[in-house]
């Protein structure tokens, strides 16, 4: 049975009519063309698929709809303001931690969950915090480097 679900998705007010138990991962992939969310395990296991629910990292595959509504939703489309990259994905290019690119959106909104609740996270902290996260290019060395860039706690940290 279809029903309005009302969000703000990337910083606009959006509704859609669908079946509330329909996962977000399809609603925002083939309702909503956005097709930087990736589909990947299907078990949120992975993280290709992660998006911010209210600022937290969530798999995108495991979350119906109906879940997010009221809430504000963040894809990796929404990191960019005014065609300059958000820090994280900046951090990303400089760091070489966008090998193929396929798990890139979710490492990038995992990473920005991570750095928004813990600004001052250690390596260590980062490196448990993105577990969920999993490329297999290997460049999880770049990818917590790029992290720890940012983090009050990093080498890069002024």
């Amino acid at each position: 049975m279809k029903t309005s679900v009302r969000f703000r998705l990337n910083g606009k007010p959006t509704t859609v009519q669908t079946d509330g138990e329909r996962l977000l991962l399809w609603v925002l992939r083939t309702d909503l063309d956005l097709t930087g969310t990736k589909y990947g395990c299907g078990i949120g296991e992975c993280g290709a698929c992660m998006v911010l629910v209210d600022r937290k990292a969530v798999p995108a595959c495991q979350t119906p709809v109906k879940l997010v509504e009221g809430s504000e939703v963040v894809t990796i489309e929404g990191l960019a303001r005014d065609g300059k990259l958000h820090p994280v994905q900046q951090a990303f290019l400089e760091h070489g931690g966008l090998q193929c690119g396929y798990c890139t959106p979710g490492m990038i909104l995992s990473a920005c969950a991570l750095l928004d609740r813990e600004p001052k996270a250690s390596r260590a902290a980062i490196v448990k915090g993105m577990e969920g996260n999993l490329c297999r290019c290997g460049a999880h060395q770049r990818i917590v480097a790029a992290i720890e860039s940012l983090s009050g706690a990093g080498k890069g940290a002024s």
